[in-house]
Formats: structure tokens, C-alpha cells, sequence
């Protein structure tokens, strides 16, 4: 009985390091890729983008997530460090959403996938849901925020 489980443990703990293995590369970029934003990325940059008005940050975050390129879980990364310069939650989060659902980018190559009228749709659509949804967010946050407060 001793014996199976520490066989177990042993292809247990050689599956954990291949799995970091795996991962330390990515872990490793995304701490680059943090230190770059803020060394190339001032918070006069910031902050001359986005001006605290609803409908404007909203749009400023939309676009700047619909260009952006990488891993989904970088946008929540991104998205922490600009709400640390102080940009709103509208952009913040209307940023991740179009992170996630819009690709600018990629349009060339869903096209000739999924075909123009489809991608075309698609964008539209998310850009739309990224805006509404963002704004039903932040919305929800400050009831929440009023009733327990």
C-alpha cells in the first residue's frame, strides 16, 4: 500500500514540474510584459486618453481592446494596471471585454474562414455587447456598493 502511493506521489510531483515547465515561460512574459507597460506606457499617456466621461472612456476602451493582441488573461492583467493609473471602470472593463471578443487583427483570417458577412456581424455585435455589457457592469457595481455600504 506504501509502496502505490508513493509511486503516485512520484509521477504526481513529475507531472507538477512539467506542468510549471510548461508555464514558467508564460509566467515569465507576462512579468515582462508588465514591466514593459509601465516603463513605455506613462500615466501622462494614461491619462490623456481617458477624461472620466462615461460614453467617452467606454469608447477609448473598447477600441484599445479590440486592437490589442495576446492571451485572454493578459487583458485582467492590463486591466489591474490601468485601473491602478486610475482609468475608470467603463474602460477597464469595456477594454477586457473587446480583448476578449473582438480581434481587429484577425479579421483578415476570419474572413476567409467564416466569411466577410459573418465576421462583420460577429465584431459588430461584440463591439455593441462589449459597450452595453461594460456599462451593466460598473452599474451593477455601484448598486452593489450603495447597498451594502
Amino acid at each position: 500500500m506504501t509502496e502505490n502511493i508513493a509511486k503516485r506521489l512520484k509521477t504526481a510531483s513529475k507531472n507538477t514540474l512539467k506542468s510549471l515547465a510548461m508555464i514558467a515561460p508564460m509566467i515569465l512574459a507576462v512579468i515582462g510584459l508588465v514591466g514593459l507597460f509601465e516603463i513605455f506606457i506613462t500615466p501622462e499617456m494614461i491619462h490623456s486618453l481617458f477624461h472620466d466621461a462615461v460614453i467617452h472612456d467606454t469608447l477609448i476602451g473598447t477600441l484599445a481592446g479590440a486592437v490589442s493582441v495576446g492571451q485572454p488573461f493578459l487583458s485582467y492583467i492590463i486591466g489591474g494596471e490601468l485601473l491602478k493609473e486610475g482609468v475608470s471602470f467603463y474602460a477597464v472593463t469595456a477594454f477586457i471585454l473587446s480583448y476578449v471578443t473582438l480581434g481587429v487583427i484577425q479579421l483578415p483570417l476570419e474572413f476567409s474562414i467564416f466569411g466577410m458577412r459573418f465576421a462583420v456581424i460577429r465584431n459588430l455585435l461584440s463591439i455593441l455587447f462589449a459597450i452595453l455589457i461594460s456599462w451593466t457592469t460598473v452599474y451593477t457595481i455601484h448598486l452593489i456598493e450603495r447597498i451594502f455600504a
